[in-house]
C-alpha cells in the first residue's frame, strides 16, 4: 500500500516511477595542454576528443588534468554536457581541474551538496599541500539529481599525486571519510580518477579495505585480466601492469553491467596519454 501511494504521489507532481538507475560513467585524464607534446599536443587532439565524447556520450565524465580552455573546447563540441569544478590553484579558474561533466538533459546538480576539497591536512584551504606533494591535489564531488525521478547520485572525481606515497595514502583516507560522511548515505556513490597508484599500492588497498570499502568496477567483470596498463604516453598498446585509472563503487546495491579500458585510436593517434576507463552501472 505504501509503495502504491508513493507512486501516486510521484505521478501527481509529474515525476516518473522508474526501475533501477543505470548510469554510464567515464574517467578520463585528458593530458593538460602542453606544447611540448608536439603532434600529440591538445590543439592536435581536441577535435578527436570532442567528436569521440559526442559520439559515445557517457552520462557522467570525470576529467583530470583539464585546464579551463580545454573544458571549454569539450563543452563547445558536446553542448549537451553541463559541468562542475574549479581550478586547483585558486579554487576558481586557475590550474588543473577535476571537473565533472554530466548530461544536462538527464541530470541537474544539487547546489547545496557539491564542492572541491584539497588533499591535505587542511582540505578546505584553497591550494593547500601536505604529505609531500609539491603541487596541489584535489577531489571534486557533486550530488547529481535525475530530473525525471529526483533520485540522487554522488560523484567524486580525483587526481592523486604522482610522486608522494604519503600523499596518496593520505588522499585515500580523506576521500574515504568524505564518501562515508556524505549527507545522503542511502544514495549511490561513484569514485573515479587518476590515482597514480597501481592496484597493489597500499593506498588502493586501503580504499578497498576501508569504510565504506570500494571495489574496482573493471575487476568485477575482469578479475584475471593482466593487460590493464592505463598510462601509455601516447604509445598505445594493451600491456600488463600499471592500472592507475579507475571507477570505484561500494559493494552491494550495484551491478556492473559493462567495464572497459578504452583503447580508442584513429590513424595511430590516441585521445590522451592515458586510456579512459568506462563502466556501465545499475544501482538497485
Amino acid at each position: 500500500m505504501k509503495v502504491a501511494m508513493c507512486a501516486l504521489q510521484l505521478a501527481s507532481v509529474g515525476l516518473s516511477v522508474a526501475g533501477p538507475m543505470e548510469v554510464d560513467v567515464l574517467t578520463f585524464n585528458i593530458r593538460y595542454d602542453n606544447p611540448d607534446d608536439g603532434e600529440n599536443a591538445w590543439p592536435e587532439r581536441r577535435a578527436m576528443v570532442g567528436a569521440w565524447l559526442k559520439a559515445e556520450m557517457p552520462d557522467v565524465v570525470g576529467l583530470q588534468e583539464a585546464l579551463r580552455h580545454q573544458i571549454d573546447d569539450i563543452r563547445e563540441a558536446v553542448p549537451a554536457y553541463a559541468e562542475f569544478g574549479v581550478g586547483r590553484d585558486d579554487g576558481r579558474r586557475r590550474g588543473e581541474y577535476c571537473a565533472i561533466l554530466y548530461d544536462a538533459g538527464r541530470f541537474g546538480i544539487d547546489e547545496t551538496d557539491r564542492g572541491t576539497f584539497w588533499l591535505s591536512d587542511t582540505p578546505g584551504k584553497v591550494g593547500s599541500k601536505s604529505w609531500g606533494n609539491w603541487i596541489p591535489r584535489i577531489c571534486t564531488w557533486a550530488r547529481l539529481v535525475e530530473k525525471g525521478t529526483l533520485r540522487g547520485l554522488y560523484v567524486f572525481n580525483t587526481h592523486w599525486d604522482h610522486k608522494s606515497q604519503p600523499s596518496r595514502e593520505g588522499a585515500a583516507s580523506l576521500i574515504a571519510k568524505r564518501i562515508a560522511g556524505r549527507a545522503r548515505r542511502d544514495e549511490p556513490v561513484v569514485l573515479m580518477g587518476d590515482f597514480n597508484a597501481a592496484e597493489t599500492n597500499p593506498a588502493i588497498r586501503a580504499l578497498r579495505a576501508g569504510t565504506p570499502g570500494l571495489v574496482d568496477t573493471f575487476r568485477v567483470l575482469h578479475p584475471d585480466e593482466r593487460a590493464v596498463r592505463t598510462f601509455h604516453g601516447f604509445r598505445g598498446g594493451a600491456v600488463a601492469g600499471g592500472k592507475i585509472d579507475g571507477v570505484f563503487v561500494p559493494p552491494g546495491g550495484v551491478e556492473v553491467l559493462a567495464a572497459e579500458i578504452v583503447r580508442y585510436q584513429r590513424d595511430g593517434r590516441y585521445l590522451s596519454d592515458h586510456f579512459p576507463v568506462r563502466a556501465r552501472l545499475r544501482f538497485r
